[in-house]
């Protein structure tokens, strides 16, 4: 455990975990191309509210320059109704868009892999969970000085489920539920 770990006072394995997740975030990082990095950081730049700022400077200037020009003697490059503005517009928002869904996409993959991973660590903790029940039990019947009783809620506990009857019942339930709405 480093100091900095002693200093949160967290135990190792706490911190091995949040290593693992770490982990599990840089690699999915390490494992972006260049480009989609350079997505990742428009769609990032975006995202903020200082962006906001900058679009309305940018269309105030634009409307701004657009009415002083005449007014200076010079025509104006993009009269009102600002058919140029309204193209530009049109062409960023189509890329902010894709730039978008790109990301959404690319974060989607890490949120599954974090599902799968949760699922992952669910189905072995039951099933150790199970172990554990089965082996307090033989523990029981074993001690002398335990009575030996039947416990048929730590019979059913012992017993790991199994993940593909619990799908089929929780399908077999949403269904059910689907059908009577």
């Amino acid at each position: 455990m480093s100091i900095q770990d002693q200093d949160r006072g967290l135990p190792v394995h706490i911190e091995q975990t949040v290593s693992a997740i770490a982990s599990l975030h840089e690699q999915h990082r390490a494992d972006a191309a260049p480009i989609q990095q350079v997505v990742e950081g428009v769609t990032r730049f975006v995202a903020r509210p200082r962006f906001a700022g900058f679009v309305a400077a940018f269309l105030l200037a634009w409307a701004v320059v657009n009415l002083a020009l005449p007014h200076l003697g010079l025509k104006a490059f993009d009269p009102w109704p600002y058919e140029g503005l309204q193209g530009i517009a049109s062409v960023g928002a189509l890329f902010l868009t894709v730039f978008i869904l790109i990301t959404e996409r690319r974060e989607n993959e890490l949120s599954d892999l974090r599902e799968q991973l949760t699922l992952q660590l669910a189905i072995s903790a039951e099933q150790k969970s199970a172990k554990v029940i089965r082996l307090l039990e033989e523990l029981r019947q074993d001690l002398p000085n335990v009575r030996d009783r039947a416990d048929p809620e730590a019979q059913d506990l012992a017993n790991p489920a199994d993940p593909q009857a619990v799908f089929d019942a929780l399908k077999q339930s949403q269904e059910d539920g689907e059908a009577s709405a």
